[in-house]
């Protein structure tokens, strides 16, 4: 219960940065002040504190207190940190996320697929292709694998929404990690059809697997962005020797 408290709270004062309810030039509350504010103990604020503080949103001042990191990114840009895990729908949370979906099948996988998903080639898996928009505009196509037996359920409707949700809510499963390689490509026919794209546009390929608390992998996924559209940040904390 205490992770799920810490969670809401790090999401409900993201939410706040984004709408501009801190002011950029001063610390925001204390603490002890949040804590009094939401219920929880000082510990439980900690914890979120921290959360915000890995994405990149906030830093510690010390001596001065919490502040919040100025971006110069734009704003119709979809900033994804290095080190989330949480789907396009998080990561442009407070804007509105649709899906086309273009195929939706089961079949067997091939090799590649099959290894990267540590499974044996007789296991069926989903393969899906989606479109997702960002408020009525081409964003990103996803093309993703996912064994069928494991990730139970999906449809259509599901594919509408967001599937990571799904997974959390629905299935009661965790999503903890994964690896991702990012590369810059030519645009596809696909691209050029779907995202917009003149001939000479680049894209922003992300190659990934993604995996659930127990260390099993469940989504093999290639995902293919409009390079106006996405900043990657890594973000590199220096912590206290």
């Amino acid at each position: 219960m205490g992770q799920v408290k810490y969670i809401q709270i790090a999401d409900e004062i993201r939410d706040r940065i984004t709408r501009g309810d801190y002011s950029p030039d001063q610390a925001i509350p204390d603490e002890m002040s949040l804590a009094k504010e939401f219920g929880c103990s000082r510990m439980t604020m900690k914890k979120a504190l921290e959360v915000l503080v890995f994405e990149g949103l906030l830093y510690r001042k010390r001596g001065h207190g919490t502040f919040i990191l100025q971006s110069p990114l734009q704003q119709d840009q979809v900033n994804v940190l290095s080190g989330e895990t949480i789907g396009l729908t998080a990561s442009a949370k407070g804007r509105q996320v649709t899906s086309q979906v273009i195929a939706f099948h089961v079949a067997f996988p091939d090799p590649e697929v099959a290894k990267h998903l540590s499974i044996d080639q007789e296991t069926p898996v989903y393969h899906i292709q989606r479109l997702r928009f960002i408020d009525g505009e081409p964003y990103v196509m996803e093309r993703t694998y996912m064994p069928s037996p494991l990730i139970t359920g999906l449809n259509e409707k599901v594919l509408q929404g967001s599937v990571y949700q799904y997974i959390q809510e629905n299935l009661g499963l965790t999503i903890s990690s994964s690896h991702k390689m990012i590369r810059a490509d030519k645009p596809h026919e696909l691209d050029r059809k779907y995202l917009d794209c003149a001939p000479d546009d680049p894209i922003l390929e992300v190659e990934q697997v993604v995996y659930l608390s127990n260390g099993t992998p469940f989504e093999y996924s290639f995902s293919r962005h409009r390079y106006d559209k996405f900043v990657f940040t890594v973000i590199n904390i220096q912590r206290p020797q």
